[in-house]
């Protein structure tokens, strides 16, 4: 506000100075010419002293020059008043308004001219005798009321114009910025759909670059949908094929291992044999799972309110025969209570319990594949009023920084993870379940130190 009423200022002394800059000018003109029509007068009546003599030259020169202001006035060297005109007619006894300043300049040779309030204009002018000397001040009055009235009327105009201008600026600035933001909005809520594996079709109905992009965008995410749903039913064609093979060749393996009971190195061959069948089953099953998830949307998945601290428990209880073959201890505690207290508070989420507590267990199973015997595994339960904060915390080798984004992708294993048989697609599973039911997964791990899988899904 203050910056703005600072613009109005300078803009106004602008005008002021400019317009005042003119009308000089024009003043100067006029008082040249009033100046050589005295000086005609004083051609014509010349003489060095007498002051009769000046008393006729101020009469002619009144008579002469009495219309050319509202007043006219005529003063000696020494600033006395010979002569006074108001309106074309000589007054012999006036008492005006005399400006002595100007006068004063006058006589040192230059022009001077002042402005009342009542927006009168004092111009005096010097007049020269034949010596070359300021004998004479002619000054002449003009009542410049209609040029405050003009620049009042200029100044309304400007700030008017200026006034629309801006307001047809900040107008055109907002529709262009609206057109230009949201289509550019539009395109960048397409990519981070895209990103998450949502696409959707991208149209606007613009024939500059902008539509370009976005008929490329959709294009694009036509391509990426299509070759993604084929990679995806190829998966699942495939996943089911090979089950009703592998499934022979595993009991095949099985008869072999169990009628081989002479040659132990052949038996261990085919244990070899039944345990890739096993974990091959254990995969197969796994893309199929995966396979169901991209076929079946999150609103046809049967959900209903479970009691997550159950839940729980059950998993740890089902997971505590595996840690202890390998010398790991299960602890499950919630954050306000005591490890050994089993009567804590239950809290609520809706998601479906099966699939819950494959998530659960999926991990709790990867805590104890990549501990170290004689380790603890801690699942924690915490909750606010509206989330619900699952925690599962091993001392196993941990998994690198750079890592941590890519061990939810599909198929992906950590450098370290070859301590331990695994298909790459245990997180990916968990992660797809737990979006399912509007929540996330965070991983958070050393090397060396352990890793700490976090759960969180809405209270119910």
């Amino acid at each position: 506000m203050l910056s703005f009423g600072i613009i109005i200022f300078a803009v106004n002394k602008a005008i002021d100075y400019y317009s005042f800059t003119t009308i000089e000018k024009q003043m100067m003109e006029k008082a040249n010419l009033f100046e050589l029509s005295f000086r005609e007068v004083l051609a014509q009546h010349r003489s060095s002293t007498g002051d009769p003599q000046t008393k006729e030259i101020v009469r002619l020169a009144l008579e002469k020059l009495k219309a050319s202001g509202k007043e006219v006035r005529i003063y000696n060297s020494s600033k006395h008043l010979l002569g006074l005109a108001v309106d074309g007619i000589i007054i012999n006894d006036g008492n005006p308004l005399i400006l002595k300043k100007n006068i004063e300049i006058a006589l040192s040779g230059r022009y001077a001219y002042s402005v009342t309030e009542d927006h009168l204009l004092y111009f005096a002018t010097p007049i020269q005798d034949q010596y070359y000397q300021n004998a004479y001040v002619y000054e002449f009055v003009e009542d410049i009321s209609y040029f405050y009235v003009i620049m009042n009327q200029i100044r309304f105009i400007l700030f008017a114009g200026a006034g629309g201008f801006f307001i047809l600026i900040t107008l055109s600035s907002l529709w262009i910025a609206r057109n230009t933001t949201k289509p550019i909005k539009l395109l960048l809520g397409a990519t981070q759909s895209f990103s998450r594996q949502e696409f959707r079709r991208v149209h606007l109905h613009r024939k500059d670059e902008l539509g370009m992009l976005a008929d490329g965008l959709d294009s694009m995410g036509r391509q990426l949908h299509d070759y993604i749903q084929y990679q995806k039913q190829f998966v699942s064609n495939v996943s089911h094929e090979l089950k009703t093979p592998l499934a022979a060749i595993r009991g095949f393996s099985q008869y072999l291992y169990e009628g081989e009971n002479e040659n132990k190195e052949l038996q261990k061959v085919y244990a070899h044999l039944l345990q890739e069948s096993d974990r091959l089953t254990h995969l197969i099953n796994e893309l199929l799972l995966l396979s169901q998830f991209d076929k079946v949307g999150s609103n046809k998945l049967e959900v209903e309110k479970t009691e997550i601290n159950g839940l729980m428990q059950q998993v740890a209880t089902s997971m505590g025969a595996k840690a202890k073959d390998k010398g790991i201890k299960i602890v499950f505690m919630d954050a306000k209570a005591k490890p050994e207290d089993k009567h804590i508070m239950g809290v609520h989420a809706n998601v479906n319990s099966m699939l819950m507590s494959h998530a659960i267990a999926n991990l709790v199973e990867n805590a104890i594949k990549y501990s170290v015997s004689s380790s603890l595994i801690e699942l924690k339960l915490e909750h606010t009023s509206s989330e619900i904060v699952i925690r599962i915390r091993d001392e196993g080798i941990g998994i690198a920084g750079d890592e941590l984004e890519k061990v939810q992708e599909r198929f992906y294993r950590a450098k370290n993870a070859s301590t331990a048989n695994g298909s790459g697609l245990g997180l990916s599973i968990c992660k797809e379940i737990v979006e399912r039911f509007q929540g996330y997964i965070d991983i958070e791990s050393q090397i060396g130190e352990g890793t700490t899988v976090t759960i969180v899904l809405p209270r119910v």
